[in-house]
């Protein structure tokens, strides 16, 4: 059984067309997570909880996905020391930009790492996650090495 590693958090059931992105890359990596929907303006306390227990529950790195307001991630990254990882949502009528910019403004002090719009957002935020993780994994480090490889390689190919 994998050790859960990672914490994937959603402001809504529906951000989870993009999310399962993130997933797919880690379960290529052989890291474990769980998925949680949770929102940082309709279930406040629950999302302090969360972020809070966290570490104590083994987890290492937060991803949160959230669109329009997105204060998922600054409220995750308030409660907790773990890396968090935010991914800006395309949920609105301004496709993701709000979410974007309420998401990479965040005020020093308490950061939080922010990644593309939408699914390739998520897709680079479990890819950040997996670089975190290989600074002390050197099988993961490998697997990190080889992937490169492969996507260099890939290159020019036709699908």
């Amino acid at each position: 059984m994998k050790t859960k590693k990672i914490l994937i958090v959603m402001g809504s059931g529906s951000d989870a067309k993009f999310m399962t992105e993130c997933a797919k890359v880690l379960e290529g990596f052989s890291i474990g997570y769980d998925m949680v929907v949770s929102s940082a303006h309709r279930t406040p306390r629950r999302t302090r909880e969360i972020a809070a227990r966290a570490g104590e529950k083994g987890y290492s790195i937060i991803i949160a996905g959230a669109g329009g307001a997105a204060h998922l991630a600054g409220a995750m990254a308030s409660e907790t020391i773990l890396p968090v990882i935010g991914v800006p949502l395309p949920s609105s009528y301004l496709s993701g930009m709000d979410a974007l910019l309420s998401t990479v403004q965040m005020p020093g002090g308490i950061p939080v790492a922010t990644v593309a719009i939408g699914e390739a957002g998520a897709k680079n935020a479990a890819l950040l996650a997996v670089e975190i993780l290989a600074l002390s994994n050197r099988s993961l480090h490998k697997k990190l090495m080889r992937y490169r490889q492969d996507l260099a390689g890939s290159v020019g190919k036709r699908k």
